[in-house]
């Protein structure tokens, strides 16, 4: 039974900040020669021109809503209390909005169709969650299944899709909506270690949803047939990526080690992901790799003799939104499925701590 991803809506917060100008920002709140130097690198080679934020509050005309000076200039850290309350407050309108969004533009399918609900996000927690409210705010049937996933990080799309993939083959009525949403600003660290720079210049906020059915797609709308899925671990990374939560946020490490790290696991994990198709490496198309930085896209570019042309929706992805962790790899993927182009096979992959590395192939159908 042939399983497809039919459509795969974006959405970001309206707050657009403009790479420089977080820069400039976050030297501001960081001064001292050796900051500015390192804080200048870090932004300037990132590959990033934009990113969105729910916050405000690096626009000074507007009131602050997390982040406050105090009467020296220096920022007043919230508490991860107050930080999670702010996701509360923004997550459960993106949500409801992301699933509306897909369901309207997508032929064929109404909410109506819609069994199960997953909701996936690592940047905060409440409860009743987002899949309580999407169930609520589409006004879906009190029994279609919901479920969550928390906490995984960068990779959490491809469990998420997973899930919907099985349900899909338990029911072949199943109609499965799966939700990314991450609001990575929240947990901005004003700190003087290079990992909390690194991840100050790289995430942002994001949020994408995708419908996946047996369904045969509708005439005149593309699709992304699943082939398979393949989960693997790269343990000797355990310490280069990983967070936990803090009194002023989530913590993270993020180690500049990371795209040495994956580009040495890359072709053992690319065979075992076509290992149970016909597809040879040099058939995949398009690569969907999840833009966790321009040097891990590097990496891979050259570790798999890869062209330009192959993998620049991770870029443009990259260059246009940042890394909004799980959402990412389907806008990468959204970009791909939008294209008019002929049948050919498509490997996206994501990675998280661990570290963890989750891949999937997929079957581009043109409409």
């Amino acid at each position: 039974m042939s399983i497809y991803i039919h459509n795969i809506e974006t959405l970001v917060p309206p707050f657009a900040y403009k790479q420089d100008y977080s820069r400039d920002r976050m030297i501001h709140w960081l001064p001292g020669k050796r900051n500015q130097r390192l804080l200048t690198g870090i932004y300037d080679q990132s590959s990033i021109h934009t990113r969105y934020s729910v916050l405000p509050d690096f626009i000074p005309e507007e009131t602050p809503l997390l982040f406050r000076e105090d009467e020296n200039g220096k920022i007043i850290e919230p508490s991860t209390g107050k930080r999670n309350r702010v996701f509360r407050e923004h997550a459960r309108p993106m949500y409801i909005e992301a699933a509306r969004k897909v369901i309207d533009n997508t032929p064929g399918f109404k909410k109506e169709d819609v069994t199960h609900v997953v909701t996936v996000s690592c940047t905060g927690f409440y409860n009743p969650g987002p899949d309580y409210d999407v169930v609520q705010g589409l006004e879906l049937p009190d029994s279609t299944e919901r479920y969550n996933i928390g906490f995984m990080g960068c990779y959490a799309a491809f469990p998420g899709l997973r899930m919907a993939h099985q349900f899909c083959q338990a029911n072949p009525d199943a109609v499965v909506l799966v939700i990314c949403l991450e609001l990575c600003t929240l947990h901005v660290q004003f700190r003087e270690e290079t990992d909390s720079m690194l991840a100050n210049a790289l995430f942002a906020d994001g949020a994408a949803a995708v419908i996946v059915s047996a369904r045969k797609p509708e005439s005149g709308q593309a699709a992304l047939k699943i082939a398979s899925f393949h989960s693997a671990l790269a343990p000797e990374g355990v310490g280069d990526m990983a967070w936990e939560i803090g009194d002023h946020g989530f913590d993270i490490r993020l180690s500049t080690y990371i795209p040495k790290i994956i580009g040495g696991s890359i072709h053992q994990i690319v065979d075992h992901v076509l290992k149970d198709s016909s597809v040879a490496i040099g058939q995949v198309k398009n690569w969907a790799i999840h833009p966790g930085g321009r040097a891990i896209l590097d990496r891979i570019e050259s570790e798999l003799s890869l062209r330009e042309e192959q993998i620049g929706d991770s870029r443009s992805v990259l260059g246009d939104y940042g890394n909004m962790s799980s959402a990412t790899v389907l806008f990468v993927l959204k970009r791909i499925l939008e294209r008019k182009d002929d049948p050919h096979p498509v490997c996206a992959m994501a990675f998280g701590p661990g570290l963890t590395i989750d891949s999937g192939l997929f079957e581009y159908q043109p409409a």
